[in-house]
């Protein structure tokens, strides 16, 4: 009864200590038209105002969390050492999200098809 109790504890406080978030799609979109990304990336997300910007639409989700999370350290001084990127308008546009709003639009992206990717 012991090891099931610790095993339980265990695994719930990794859970917690992972920031491990349910994604919801549909407040993916939201959050990606809220937070204005459709400004630069296209409101498909595939159609971007410059050829520079990335085509978003498709990208794996854990690669989209990586990426925002990495800009918003780069936005927030973290030293080099901190796996951050940085660029002044992303590091801007990734500061206000929350951990949630992350995780919802990183998986709204991945959701879309994409010529990123081939579906069988």
């Amino acid at each position: 009864m012991k090891k099931l109790s610790f095993a339980l504890a265990a695994s719930a406080m990794f859970t917690f200590a992972s920031g491990a978030v349910a994604a919801d799609v549909a407040a993916g979109k939201a959050a990606f038209e809220k937070f204005a990304c459709a400004s630069c990336h296209g409101a498909d997300a595939k159609t971007s105002v410059l050829p520079t910007y990335p085509i978003l639409a498709g990208q794996h989700e854990d690669y989209l969390r990586h990426a925002l999370r990495s800009y918003q350290r780069g936005g927030s001084g973290a030293p080099a050492s901190a796996n951050i990127r940085k660029n002044a308008v992303m590091g801007a546009m990734a500061a206000p999200l929350s951990t949630t709003d992350i995780a919802n639009i990183a998986a709204w992206l991945s959701s879309l098809e994409s010529p990123l990717a081939i579906r069988k």
